[in-house]
């Protein structure tokens, strides 16, 4: 009776686990056109050294946009509060797709992705992530997409105001 008793109070725990965890996911996307070229886009986005010009969330402090290579990242959120944070970089098509994830599984994940594509009037920047886990039932994340739509503006003005400055 007592081996019946801890299987059935294992399994239980385990259903609620993995129900909090498939509860605890949200989406975030932001996309923009950039009067510039993928190839334009693409050097902004891929160069480390230049991000504290631009990018008012994420800061590399080390590490460089390399498939399998780890950047640590100075996260600033829009209250202030600082910290830093670790990602692996997954997938990386030049000029096309940056794909990088962070956290704890089960806790907190997050799969983030630029994609860029061709458009008539330039480039199309989209910012796709994807975060899980149980902590998401728990964080107030809505500071996630508006932040997300003023990194995207504020890559445009920089690479724009490259474009210009080259002219």
């Amino acid at each position: 009776m007592r081996t019946k008793w801890i299987v059935g109070t294992t399994v239980t725990l385990a259903l609620a686990l993995v129900i909090l965890f498939l509860l605890g996911r949200k989406t975030f996307h932001a996309e923009i056109t950039i009067d510039a070229t993928p190839a334009e886009v693409w050097s902004v986005l891929t160069d480390v050294s230049g991000y504290a010009d631009w990018n008012p969330l994420l800061v590399p402090i080390s590490g460089e946009i390399l498939e399998g290579a780890e950047v640590v990242y100075r996260m600033t959120q829009p209250n202030g509060t600082q910290s830093t944070m670790t990602s692996r970089i997954g997938k990386v098509i030049a000029l096309e797709e940056l794909h990088q994830h962070a956290g704890i599984p089960g806790i907190l994940t997050a799969h983030h992705s630029y994609r860029l594509e061709p458009t008539q009037g330039g480039t199309r920047l989209i910012q796709h992530e994807v975060d899980n886990g149980i902590a998401m039932l728990f964080w107030d994340s809505s500071w996630v997409q508006p932040t997300y739509e003023k990194v995207n503006q504020a890559l445009k003005l920089r690479v724009e105001g490259l474009r210009e400055s080259q002219q």
